[in-house]
C-alpha cells in the first residue's frame, strides 16, 4: 500500500469514527433532553467541532436523527434474526429474543426512547434529498424488521408451537407493547431494567401464547 492510499484509508477511518462520535452524543442529548430542545451546536460543542464541521457528517439535525432511529431498527432486526436463526425450537427462540431485547446499555435506551419519542417524524416526506434518503432507509428498516417478526411467528403457528392468528397484527402488537416501555423508564427511576424485562417478557410471552415461559415449564418438568 503507498503512503497516499495509506492517507486515505487513514482519513476514511477518522471520518467513520467522529461521524459514529457525533451519532452517539446526538443520542445522549436527544435522549436526556430531547430532540426539539438540542440544539445542533450542543452536539457540536459535545465532540469538540464548530457547528459548521457538523455539516461535512450531516445535512441536518434531522438527517443525523434519521441516521440514529434507522441504527436502532437495524440493531433490533440483526438481534432478532441472529437469535432466531441458531434456536431451531420457536418458543425458546422468542423467549430468548424478548430477553436478549433488555440486555441494553444506557446508550441503547436512550437510543430507544429517541426513536420511540420521535417515529412520527418519519411519516413526512423532507424535501433534502439526503434527509429524505435517511428517512426513506429508516422506514424500509421498519418494514424489514416488521416482515422478519412476522414470518418467524407466522412459521411458529404453521409448527403447532403457538396459536393461530394474524402474524401481522400479533408483530405490532408485541413490538407495540415494547416500544411503549420507552416512553417511561428510566434507569434512574426506582424499577430496573431487570424486573422490567422479566415482566414485560413474560406478558409478551403470554400475549403471543407461550405461557408460562418455556424454560420455566421445562424446569418444572424436570
Amino acid at each position: 500500500m503507498n503512503s497516499g492510499q495509506e492517507q486515505q484509508d487513514r482519513s476514511g477511518h477518522r471520518g467513520r469514527s467522529k461521524r459514529q462520535e457525533i451519532l452517539a452524543a446526538a443520542t445522549e442529548r436527544f435522549g436526556r433532553d430531547g430532540y426539539e430542545h438540542t440544539k445542533w451546536a450542543d452536539i457540536a460543542r459535545d465532540v469538540g467541532v464548530g457547528p459548521t464541521a457538523l455539516y461535512h457528517y450531516f445535512e441536518s439535525k434531522q438527517h443525523c436523527l434519521y441516521e440514529i432511529m434507522g441504527d436502532a431498527i437495524e440493531d433490533f432486526r440483526l438481534r432478532f434474526v441472529t437469535i432466531t436463526a441458531r434456536e431451531p425450537d420457536p418458543r425458546r427462540a422468542l423467549e430468548a429474543v424478548l430477553r436478549s431485547c433488555f440486555e441494553l446499555s444506557e446508550h441503547e435506551v436512550l437510543r430507544n426512547r429517541v426513536l420511540v419519542a420521535e417515529q412520527g417524524l418519519l411519516s413526512t416526506p423532507s424535501t433534502s434529498q439526503r434527509e429524505e434518503e435517511a428517512r426513506q432507509a429508516a422506514r424500509a428498516r421498519i418494514r424489514e424488521l416488521e416482515f422478519a417478526w412476522a414470518s418467524f411467528l407466522a412459521a411458529a403457528m404453521r409448527e403447532g408451537a403457538i396459536a393461530e392468528t394474524d402474524p401481522r397484527l400479533l408483530t405490532r402488537a408485541v413490538l407495540g407493547l415494547y416500544n411503549s416501555i420507552w416512553n417511561w423508564y428510566r434507569s434512574h427511576g426506582i424499577v430496573s431494567l431487570s424486573d422490567v424485562g422479566d415482566y414485560f417478557t413474560q406478558l409478551m410471552l403470554t400475549m403471543v401464547g407461550v405461557a408460562p415461559p418455556a424454560a420455566d415449564s421445562e424446569r418444572a418438568a424436570a
